[in-house]
């Protein structure tokens, strides 16, 4: 524990002003001062959040300018194609290499963003229920034991073909546009030997249903029965993390909201949502089946983007749509803020007391000092309740002095870090796959083996409701 290595990360809700947070205490941590014993000189901000990650789009995803960083590194920022998936385990993979790179540098990794989420799963190394990613090696290595009831009896079922092709598995997956055959049979069979994980994978994604494949034949176990063994253990740090949770009052905060989505409108948002439906539109166009690119993933899920639909689809825009559509970007924007304060109140602290506790009594400190940091009001106040609290936490944090009690720090802090004592309500596998399942749309789907393949749920919903798909409906069926 001793050893863990040091990370920052600034968490909250959108609008608090996390990133300006991340630039003052990275210019901080550049300047020469007498009294560090740490060794690190200065930082490179790591971005968390979800839709910053995707090039171009800077209105709608809300990016800091060049100008704003001020010169400090930005990473993991305007890399991905817009229609691009990119999930959690990928992104903790990059985070992680950049981390290490950082720290090689003897600079300090801060790592910034509203995805929350990702925040945890990078913190705290076996706490994802995901299949995202294979299980990790040491559990692929154990003695599997005697074969489960349920996956010997998928086996016994297997048609003289599936076995054949299992006992024949290809090492590299096979391409799902030049072999689309083949690429169908291996989801199949991944369906029938372990149903949790196929449902989480479209068949075009050959890469890791073959992965799956190759674990069940080389252990003789599931992936999904590894992972929910894993889903059962305790939190592992990876680093030892100091973590601000940049906090404003909701009656504050729901102006600033609306008063943002109104100044982003007035930078050039609808011009940018009219790009991104132009490209979505060109490569629908271009494919006389489905396109490969999912357009209800990556930044196409940015709050804005649904909203303006109807709005830009009518062939007259009308002064009523546009303010229900504005309405609608705002109510959208509050609700998400109210959302990430409850993963961060119920998820994530959870998780870091739990650590905490754990590392207190073997270790005598916090492996992952939490400070609420009252962003309410700026100005002034702004330096006295965010800057300079987090600039002397930070110095004291990495030169291993004692640090303060996080509930003192202020009555909001003293009343927003209290928890209940129950423990977070863990997911079950089942409903972990229920809420990714991949459905296969009938309508669209015109060759059973190329099936179109949806998340179910919100990208359902969206993809329900797309003029490219509409088309597609027999008139009578509209």
């Amino acid at each position: 524990m001793m050893a863990l290595r040091p990370l920052i990360a600034v968490c909250g809700t959108t609008g608090v002003g996390k990133s300006k947070l991340a630039i003052e205490l990275a210019l901080a941590l550049g300047q020469r001062k007498e009294n560090r014993t740490h060794g690190y000189h200065g930082a490179r901000i790591i971005n968390a959040d979800a839709m910053q990650v995707y090039k171009g789009m800077d209105v709608i995803t809300n990016k800091v300018s060049l100008e704003e960083q001020n010169g400090v590194d930005h990473l993991l920022m305007d890399f991905k194609q817009p229609g691009e998936q990119y999930i959690v385990t990928q992104w903790v993979r990059d985070a992680m290499k950049v981390i290490d790179e950082t720290h090689l540098r003897k600079q300090i990794p801060i790592v910034v963003g509203g995805t929350s989420y990702w925040i945890q799963h990078l913190i705290f190394s076996n706490r994802l229920v995901s299949f995202d990613q294979a299980p990790a090696e040491e559990e692929l290595k154990r003695d599997p034991g005697p074969m489960s009831e349920p996956l010997a009896r998928s086996f016994a079922s297997l048609p003289p073909e599936l076995l054949d092709l299992l006992n024949t598995l290809p090492e590299q997956g096979p391409s799902a546009t030049t072999q689309p055959e083949l690429a169908h049979s291996l989801h199949v069979l991944l369906s029938t030997l372990d149903p949790p994980t196929a449902q989480r994978w479209h068949w075009r994604d050959t890469r890791k249903v073959l992965r799956n494949l190759h674990i069940i034949r080389e252990t003789g176990r599931r992936a999904s029965d590894i992972l929910a063994e894993q889903a059962q253990d305790t939190a592992r740090p990876r680093y030892r993390t100091l973590c601000f949770w940049l906090y404003a009052k909701p009656e504050i905060l729901k102006p600033r909201l609306d008063a943002r989505v109104d100044e982003m409108v007035q930078q050039g948002l609808l011009n940018e949502i009219r790009a991104l439906r132009e490209i979505a539109d060109s490569e629908d166009d271009s494919d006389t089946e489905a396109p490969i690119t999912d357009y209800t993933l990556g930044i196409y899920q940015s709050i804005g983007y649904k909203e303006f639909h109807n709005y830009l689809s009518a062939p007259e825009h009308s002064e009523e749509e546009f303010k229900l559509a504005i309405e609608n970007m705002k109510s959208a924007t509050r609700k998400y803020a109210k959302r990430q304060i409850m993963w961060i109140r119920n998820k994530l602290l959870h998780v870091a007391n739990a650590a905490n506790g754990a590392s207190r009594a073997e270790y005598g400190f916090d492996v992952t000092p939490t400070y609420l940091l009252d962003a309410t009001e700026l100005g002034k106040a702004w330096d006295t309740n965010v800057r300079t609290l987090a600039e002397q936490i930070t110095e004291d944090f990495l030169n291993g002095k004692d640090l303060p009690d996080p509930c003192s720090l202020s009555e909001t802090a003293r009343e927003m870090l209290s928890t209940s004592d129950k423990r977070p309500r863990q997911v079950s596998l089942v409903a972990f796959v229920d809420m990714r399942r991949k459905l296969v749309c009938p309508t669209c789907t015109v060759n059973e083996e190329r099936p179109v393949m949806i998340a179910e749920g919100k990208e359902w919903d969206v993809h329900s409701k797309l003029e490219a798909r509409r088309k597609r409906i027999p008139k009578g069926r509209l």
